[in-house]
């Protein structure tokens, strides 16, 4: 049987065990440290915005209150090439989680909120939801009340929320990969004579928020994406690569 691999892609893991406020962003000895006055600039610099508050929720702390939930995301950063190939340095134990209100009290939400007791909203230990023993970094975003609903309110929030984990993302790429606690390699491969497969996913890409990103220059990210609403919902190939390292980024 002939194999041939069309990428390779190193996912190297490096897990926060200790998340806190100090006087400086660092990730250095399992430990995740933000300087709250990071967000004062990014807040100074969105028209939009009349407030961002952080919170940190630590694990099994999660019968709280928060506003309608717009992603969980993690903090992942490419080292060499583009997402789906080459090397990507990514956090465990530690989600952002971006939720949002105006000073009217109205949730980000399109077609239906999700604000409430955060244990009751959130189905934990899923694919792309934290498990009950990460710490999750909350940003609310508080934009400017009496503006009629439209894309960019939602997109003026995650906008900030990813320049926010960009401070985090730069301090990653510069870690050593041998100090990884993990590291896994997986490849796109093609095996002559057997069966192609090909996963059929069906993504929101309509009205103000049910949408999504593609293909941006980070894992999960914005920047250098495509919105699917703006690409007229057409169908679009990914690789199983592509898709593990960060290739979508949902935008409800």
């Amino acid at each position: 049987m002939t194999e041939k691999i069309m990428r390779r892609l190193v996912i190297k893991s490096f897990h926060i065990r200790k998340l806190e406020f100090g006087e400086r962003n660092s990730i250095k000895d399992n430990t995740l440290t933000i300087n709250k006055s990071t967000l004062l600039e990014l807040e100074q610099n969105e028209d939009l915005i009349e407030e961002i508050r952080i919170d940190i929720i630590h694990p099994d702390k999660y019968d709280k209150f928060v506003n309608s939930i717009m992603d969980i995301i993690p903090i992942s950063t490419k080292v060499l090439g583009e997402i789906g190939e080459g090397v990507t340095h990514t956090l465990t134990g530690v989600y952002i989680m971006l939720t949002g209100i105006d000073t009217e009290g109205k949730q980000i939400a399109e077609f239906g909120s999700s604000e409430g007791i955060l244990n009751e909203q959130m189905i934990f230990n899923k694919a792309g939801t934290p498990s009950k023993e990460d710490y999750i970094i909350h940003l609310d975003i508080i934009l400017k009340g009496g503006i009629p609903f439209e894309r960019k309110l939602p997109l003026t929030a995650h906008k900030v929320c990813d320049n926010f984990i960009q401070v985090f993302r730069e301090i990653l790429k510069v870690k050593n990969g041998r100090d990884a606690d993990y590291s896994h390699e997986f490849h796109d491969k093609v095996k002559k004579g057997k069966k192609k497969v090909l996963i059929i996913k069906q993504i929101a890409g309509q009205g103000a928020m049910s949408d999504n990103n593609i293909l941006s220059e980070e894992p999960n990210g914005l920047v250098g994406g495509k919105s699917i609403i703006d690409m007229e919902n057409i169908p679009i190939i990914l690789s199983p690569n592509e898709y593990r390292d960060g290739a979508l980024r949902a935008m409800t």
